[in-house]
């Protein structure tokens, strides 16, 4: 199976193929221990070589580099760690990476280690001279707040005192002023000290705050609060609060637990205040200066670690493509079997033909460059498992390829629908969104991302963003088949256009309307290409337009679907299966062109003839009562002797489908096994025993006939069935070409035509807006969206199920070129 199609001698850079998959074969190599991870390093550089996991058995913790693996992640993990800091510092690494060879892995270890030691402890200081930075503000703002609850205290009772002409209380009740506010007066010869509490809590709390001191003391606490203008940033937290600084008296021990005990359940800060106020105006001063120095000090660190990470990001890019190349290579190294001498690792894998020299001469390279006294040993590997599959395609075929390959991989070396959805995908689309007004608006978008593709290539876009930026060759296909398809309609935003010559029709006389056809005759030329402009606005339009683009509709679908049966004959040819041919192929081109093929006859015979033949009457009586005379419907001589033939053919296809392929297969399984039990020679290398018992056992498999036969009922039924469910499926062109040829008239006339007829300027603006957001948002990116998925359905289902087995695997190299960063 893997030898398949040849394909060896092509050199190193193979001519683009996209028909048949590249030839693959099955390698192994044979690797000293010493030039295990050179050699890996140059396969990898290349990237044309897909290892076979062959510890499959044993778990990521049991293999050889489970040592390396973990260190490599570990550098990962600082590297990540760096990246973080770095995105919060604001930063971005250098895009510009070192030379890789001349760093050390052991070196770049500690390199890292001693980075992110002091990047901590850098951080570690940051934080704590942060917080001790906004505990002095906080401490600040209650020093200035609760400072001015004592001076206007202290004044209020000054002017009291003042005022009165009685001496009411000793000169030491002037220390405690803010008792006057209670109205709770004592006797002269009690004295009361109370003690205070000052801090800030957040502002959201204060009520019940302030509901739970009352409730807890009995009311016997005095608090004062004042809101902070601005939200200051929390200590603890980091984050910006709206707070309040408060200020509680209260009396006794006591109470004074009760207090710090609610205090501390509401998170608020409390700091130590002097009732002095010359004390009062010396913290403020201590504070103010200590606060100076702490943003002197917390500037320079920032400046510190903005250069550290500065210097890290200069290197970033460099260290991480060597840490993720390290750990690839290992990652790999540990899917190769280790022989038991343990000096040497023996690896099998996947390769394509062509790539043999390159890979044979990355092993010389390896072998020298690690001063090897022994070579790495490449040979081929005989084998009947199915390769996987690998195209060579470019970023423009590329995302037509993953549109195929989104419905399921192409089995090696079969013909692949990618070639042909080139071309058939965007003017199916387009058969659907002819109008080249929009083409030219999606062409428009289109060229303005191939323009910028390589800035938006090198970004991470959003979902919808980066899946129009990876199709836009697609897009571009589409939009420039819209235009092709929108001239055959002559249609400009539902418009039409006398762009190649006048209308070939003109009035008999003066009587004639332009939203009738009666009094049109036709005095020039057909109209040269595509739709006349008369027949816009017409009575018969629908008429005309729609029976135009169900006919072409059908045309289309058999004809692309008669492409998915001759692909089925190549795939047969090529993988010689005759039997393929006679019972598939053949009834199947039989049957879809005895009815549908003959129904596209009749269309374009009619078109040739301009007979008025009812096609309806004619297929369906072609069942009904085949020896009927066709009278007016006969488009041709012998018509019916001819429809009585192709009506047998077509019946005689569908047991010629069924019957002989169930019976052909059981013989040649019977002819191909019998008397192949064997037993191997004594003597014979072990592998090459297990290999040989395998394969027995694989050809003892019994053969179930009647699963086979149930295989192929099930194929003939949905073949007969799908001819006729496919074709119909094909007239999705004929209704959403419709639906947008009528949405865009409607958005013309109703919208754009009505503003203008008002003759006002405001209403005519608003009309203008209104047509310009619902074309571009329904007919630009609605429409064209259902239009994709319809055609993705009819490549998907109705072209590609003809042919398509799409049960094979893609071809996944070991290639440092794809590594991503997200790659573990």
């Amino acid at each position: 199976m893997a030898d398949h199609g040849g394909g060896g001698g092509r050199g190193c850079c193979p001519p683009m193929d996209l028909f048949r998959s590249e030839p693959m074969h099955l390698v192994q190599i044979i690797i000293p221990i010493e030039s295990a991870h050179s050699t890996a390093s140059y396969l990898g550089d290349i990237g044309l070589i897909q290892f076979k996991d062959l510890n499959a058995e044993k778990s990521p913790f049991q293999r050889t580099y489970a040592g390396q693996i973990k260190r490599s992640g570990e550098m990962a993990r600082k590297l990540r760690f760096f990246k973080e800091q770095m995105s919060k510092a604001g930063l971005t690494p250098s895009a510009k990476t070192g030379a890789q060879g001349d760093i050390n892995l052991d070196d770049l270890e500690v390199t890292l280690g001693d980075l992110e030691a002091e990047l901590t402890e850098i951080n570690a200081n940051g934080e704590k001279l942060q917080r001790g930075y906004n505990e002095l503000l906080e401490y600040k703002l209650v020093l200035q707040k609760a400072g001015e609850f004592f001076k206007a205290a202290h004044s209020s009772a000054v002017a009291q005192h003042s005022e009165s002409e009685l001496d009411q209380a000793p000169e030491e009740s002037l220390e405690t002023p803010l008792l006057t506010d209670q109205e709770s007066k004592t006797e002269q010869g009690k004295q009361v000290k109370l003690g205070f509490l000052a801090g800030l809590v957040a502002k959201e709390k204060t009520m019940a705050f302030e509901r739970i001191l009352f409730r807890a003391t009995r009311g016997n606490v005095f608090l004062r609060q004042a809101a902070v203008e601005e939200a200051v940033t929390d200590p603890s937290s980091g984050e910006k609060v709206s707070k309040n600084v408060f200020l509680v008296f209260f009396s006794g021990e006591r109470a004074k637990s009760k207090v710090l005990k609610i205090c501390e359940a509401f998170g608020a800060n409390r700091y130590p205040f002097a009732d002095d106020p010359s004390k009062q105006e010396q913290l403020i001063t201590e504070v103010s200066g200590r606060i100076s120095e702490l943003k002197t000090t917390i500037d320079l660190g920032l400046v510190h670690r903005g250069n550290l990470l500065q210097r890290i990001g200069e290197q970033y890019e460099g260290w991480n493509v060597l840490v993720r190349r390290e750990k690839s290579i290992y990652h790999t190294l540990n899917m190769l079997s280790i022989d038991v001498t343990r000096k040497c690792l023996v690896a099998e894998g996947w390769s394509p033909i062509y790539a043999t020299e390159q890979i044979q001469d990355a092993l010389e390279r390896a072998t020298i460059d690690s001063n090897s006294q022994v070579g790495a040993i490449f040979q081929v590997l005989p084998t009947k498992e199915l390769p996987p599959t690998f195209f060579q395609t470019n970023k423009f075929t590329d995302s037509f390829q993953t549109i195929v390959d989104a419905y399921g991989v192409a089995k090696y070396q079969e013909a692949n629908p990618g070639v042909y959805t080139i071309v058939t995908f965007p003017f199916l689309f387009a058969v659907m969104f002819g109008d080249w007004g929009h083409g030219i608006c999606l062409l428009l978008a289109t060229l303005f991302l191939i323009f910028k593709e390589k800035k938006y290539s090198t970004q991470k876009l959003g979902d919808i963003m980066e899946m129009t930026f990876g199709g836009r060759y697609v897009i571009l296909l589409m939009s420039l088949f819209s235009i092709y398809t929108g001239l055959i309609y002559n249609e400009f935003f539902s418009v039409p256009f006398e762009l190649f010559s006048p209308s070939a029709y003109v009035c008999r006389d003066d009587a004639c309307s332009e939203a009738t056809t009666i009094g049109l005759i036709k005095g020039r030329d057909t109209y040269p290409f595509g739709v006349d402009p008369a027949w816009h606005g017409s009575r018969s339009e629908l008429p005309f337009l729609n029976s135009l683009k169900m006919k072409m509709s059908i045309l289309l679908g058999v004809a692309q679907m008669n492409l998915g049966i001759i692909l089925s004959f190549f795939n047969a040819l090529y993988f010689r299966n005759p039997v393929n041919i006679w019972f598939q192929f053949i009834p199947q081109m039989i049957f879809l062109n005895g009815l549908f093929g003959y129904l596209s006859l009749l269309i374009i015979v009619k078109w040739c003839t301009g007979s008025k033949a009812d096609l309806y009457h004619v297929m369906i009586y072609m069942f009904l009562s085949p020896t009927d005379e066709l009278g007016e419907n006969q488009l041709f001589a012998n018509q019916k002797t001819v429809q009585l033939v192709l009506l047998l053919l077509s019946l005689i296809a569908v047991p010629w489908m069924l019957l002989p392929k169930p019976f052909i297969l059981k013989a040649q399984h019977k002819r191909t096994h019998e008397g192949q039990s064997y037993i191997p020679i004594e003597g014979e290398d072990d592998s090459l025993q297990v290999e040989a018992n395998h394969d027995s056992h694989a050809h003892e498999e019994e053969f179930e006939f009647s699963e086979i036969f149930v295989h192929q009922l099930i194929h003939t039924i949905e073949f007969v069935l799908g001819a006729v469910s496919n074709t119909a499926s094909y007239l999705r062109l004929w209704a959403l070409s419709l639906a947008h040829s009528e949405l865009s008239t409607v958005f013309y006339e109703k919208v754009l035509l009505l503003a203008w007829g008002y003759n006002n300027v405001i209403i005519l603006i608003v009309g203008i807006i209104v047509f310009v957001f619902a074309t571009v948002g329904v007919l630009l990116v609605m429409e064209t969206l259902s239009a994709f998925l319809h055609a993705l359905r009819l490549h998907w289902v109705e072209f590609q199920n003809k042919f398509y087995e799409g049960d094979g695997y893609l071809f996944h190299p070991f290639s440092f070129a794809l590594l991503g960063d997200d790659d573990e």
